[in-house]
């Protein structure tokens, strides 16, 4: 099937877990960030949380009852535990291909990160996609974090799409809740530690390994059929 495509169209790309093999960094900085007030919670229980903000993340595993005189401590110790890891962090295979293909289909290429500025500069850098990417967001664009929708909306105005011409493509359950709020299908992939079945579960329309194995079915995806049914 030959591809064509036009700016009208657009694939949004959660990063972390989905471009960039971070989940299981961001998990142990999670653990570490607990540890230091105090709070003992398993690793399990913070990997299958990743992919909320920080602050949804906190309340999820802590309660409403928690110390909330601890979150900025938490917000803090995580992000100096995670920059450490910065110069380890590597794409998966065939990430930076799959956007470069995405786009010289026509497509517009955003990254719907929540990564805060100085984070999102650091995993463009390692993605090294920068020529084929449209625009990003990053935690200053939304004012609540996922699994609203804010971030995934403010992906949208960045390049004036339409939530009816786009996919998004994650990792996470919260990927797909966030996107399914503005009625926007979810590509899932597992290569950021959540299971094929509970990606479907949340509502992801198809599920992949990783990005080389969209990229290698990218005509038969949900994103050929976006550029097929245009």
């Amino acid at each position: 099937m030959t591809l064509h495509g036009s700016k009208e169209l657009g694939v949004l790309f959660d990063v972390d877990g989905t471009l960039i093999d971070s989940n299981y960094l961001h998990t142990i900085s999670w653990w570490q960030a607990f540890r230091r007030v105090g709070q003992d919670v398993p690793m399990a229980s913070i990997h299958r949380a990743i992919g909320m903000g920080g602050d949804k993340l906190i309340t999820h595993l802590l309660g409403e009852e928690r110390n909330k005189n601890d979150d900025d401590v938490l917000q803090a110790s995580h992000d100096a535990v995670f920059s450490t890891h910065w110069p380890a962090l590597r794409p998966f295979a065939g990430a930076k291909d799959l956007l470069v293909q995405c786009g010289e289909v026509g497509l517009a290429v955003v990254l719907a990160s929540s990564a805060r500025q100085d984070e999102l500069t650091v995993l463009r850098t390692a993605l090294d996609a920068d020529s084929c990417i449209d625009a990003a967001t990053s935690s200053s664009d939304a004012a609540e974090s996922k699994p609203a929708p804010d971030i995934v909306a403010a992906a949208l105005e960045s390049c004036r799409l339409q939530a009816g011409h786009t996919v998004f493509v994650g990792d996470s359950v919260w990927d797909v809740y966030a996107a399914s709020k503005l009625n926007i299908p979810t590509i899932g992939l597992t290569c950021g530690g959540t299971s094929d079945a509970e990606l479907r579960e949340a509502g992801a329309v198809e599920v992949f390994a990783h990005p080389q194995a969209l990229l290698q079915d990218l005509a038969n995806s949900a994103i050929g059929r976006l550029l097929v049914r245009k």
